[in-house]
Order: C-alpha cells, then sequence, then structure tokens
C-alpha cells in the first residue's frame, strides 16, 4: 500500500495555518502555494508526489472558497512543469535518473517561476489570479 508523505502536506498547511489569523485581523493577504504540473496528471513514477500536489491545490481551492469572499484574502497555486534546479542531483533511484538525464537541460528558469508569482501577487485587491500553471515550451 502506497503511503503519502505528509511532509509537503503539513507545510502548506502549517504555512497557512502561521499566517491566516493576521490576514483575518487585517482583512487582506494573499497566500501562494507551490504545486506541481503533477497536480493535474500523474505519470508513471510520480503517483505519491502527484497525489501530494493534488493535495496542495485541494486544499488552496477551499482555502479560496473559505476565505476571499469573507476575509479578502487570496489564494494563489503556482504549478511548474518541469524547472531547472538542484533537485536532479538528488535523485537516487536509477529508473528516475534514467527519465531525469533524458529530461536534463529542458526545464525552465525559476526566474519563470518567480515572475508568475509576481504576477498573481501585483493583481489588484478586487482580482484573484487562482491557478498558474508554467510549462516549459521544448516539452
Amino acid at each position: 500500500m502506497l503511503s503519502i508523505p505528509s511532509i509537503p502536506i503539513k507545510g502548506v498547511l502549517y504555512g497557512i495555518a502561521a499566517v491566516l489569523p493576521t490576514m483575518r485581523e487585517q482583512q487582506s493577504g494573499h497566500i501562494i502555494n507551490l504545486s506541481s504540473t503533477s497536480g493535474y496528471q500523474v505519470s508513471p513514477t510520480s503517483a505519491v508526489y502527484a497525489a501530494t500536489k493534488f493535495a496542495v491545490r485541494a486544499i488552496s481551492e477551499g482555502l479560496r472558497l473559505e476565505e476571499s469572499a469573507t476575509s479578502g484574502i487570496r489564494s494563489t497555486v503556482i504549478a511548474p512543469g518541469l524547472t531547472n534546479t538542484e533537485i536532479f542531483d538528488s535523485i537516487t533511484s536509477p529508473e528516475v535518473q534514467t527519465i531525469a538525464s533524458q529530461l536534463s537541460g529542458k526545464g525552465i528558469s525559476p526566474f519563470s517561476i518567480a515572475r508568475a508569482i509576481a504576477f498573481a501577487i501585483n493583481e489588484p485587491d478586487d482580482t484573484l489570479i487562482s491557478e498558474i500553471m508554467v510549462r516549459p515550451a521544448a516539452l
């Protein structure tokens, strides 16, 4: 039986719990949660990872439904596709290393993700960007 790692999900929940009281008090705020394109489509070798990213989307959507209309708190999910980070250096599974080596250099810059976050944050208070998916053009 697969067990879903709780750390990615707990991190999202702990982060929300840490800021929500202050945001409710000030009647504004914006919570950005990072998911993944894997939160929209499961691929071989990534079922557990995808499950955590589906959960991040569900938590963020619930937060949006519960908070945006009543407290002015916005919630956005950023879903990056393949991004060039050092995460590839920590892969230990030979099967996943083979897949990763085929994708090497095809990812997007982390700065593309930062620009997507800035876009969502800089929208006026009456506008909510609920989800942004950012993918490499090469894939």
